[in-house]
């Protein structure tokens, strides 16, 4: 039951976010190991495979941030440009991700600001903790 009442919540608040913003297309909340935690505007399985490219993509940007000095490797941020739109990656809590795919012509400054918004008004939500090993459970 608590279950579905947090799916509830979260599928609400991905939604409030796609339709505040124009052109955006997909909301996906995901794990640091790329599982899919909920997701708006997408079938589940396109919000799967974005999920599994964002594990990569933070993994990637955790690498970059090393080599700066000063730096704690940790991505708040990712924007990736391409024909067609733009991509979006925000850290969202301890273990947790918050990506978007959004069309060409999308409000990049509102698409950051409604995202910062989201994260801060349900950050313990999308708090992910670690999978544990089955066997061990």
């Amino acid at each position: 039951m608590m279950q579905q009442q947090y799916r509830t919540n979260m599928d609400w608040m991905l939604k409030d976010l796609a339709e505040g913003v124009p052109q955006t297309r997909n909301v996906v909340v995901l794990s640091a190991d790329g599982l899919r935690i909920a997701q708006h505007g997408s079938d589940p399985d396109t919000a799967d495979r974005l999920a599994a490219a964002c594990a990569g993509l933070q993994s990637l940007a955790g690498a970059v941030a090393s080599e700066l000095p000063g730096s704690d490797g940790r991505m708040h941020l990712v924007v990736i440009e391409m024909n067609g739109g733009f991509f979006y990656l925000m850290a969202a809590g301890a273990g947790a991700f918050l990506a978007v795919l959004a069309e060409e012509g999308v409000d990049a400054g509102l698409m950051g600001q409604r995202m910062r918004d989201l994260v801060l008004r349900i950050g313990e939500h999308l708090s992910a903790p670690p999978r544990q090993d089955r066997q061990s459970a």
